[in-house]
């Protein structure tokens, strides 16, 4: 059986896939918003996690340069992968690289 945050973490990534970013967004932001105020490196992942589907739905709507600040975000927390300790750790590694693949790839936003 899933956890709640396993099944919003599938949720996104299936998200990512489909192009819906918005939807991607959603399914992470119930995991990070109560916990916002957290200082934790999990939490701050998350958060870039969020950035990165915003600035593809950004790209989608052609505004560039506010999808390049989202962005920035992502990159910043990108390196808190290596310093957490999570149970979903192995998702999380998932989700970096289907982003990068989507960013770096030239994969059609």
């Amino acid at each position: 059986m899933y956890s709640k945050h396993a099944k919003l973490l599938k949720n996104y990534r299936l998200c990512l896939r489909e192009k819906r970013y918005y939807d991607a967004h959603e399914a992470i932001e119930e995991l990070w918003f109560p916990r916002r105020f957290e200082k934790s490196d999990e939490i701050k992942l998350l958060k870039g996690f969020i950035n990165a589907a915003v600035s593809f739905e950004l790209i989608k709507r052609q505004r560039i340069k506010p999808s390049q600040k989202a962005w920035s975000t992502y990159i910043k927390y990108r390196p808190l992968l290596y310093k957490i300790s999570s149970p979903f750790l192995n998702e999380y590694h998932s989700i970096a690289r289907d982003i990068e693949y989507k960013k770096y790839k030239k994969v059609p936003i």
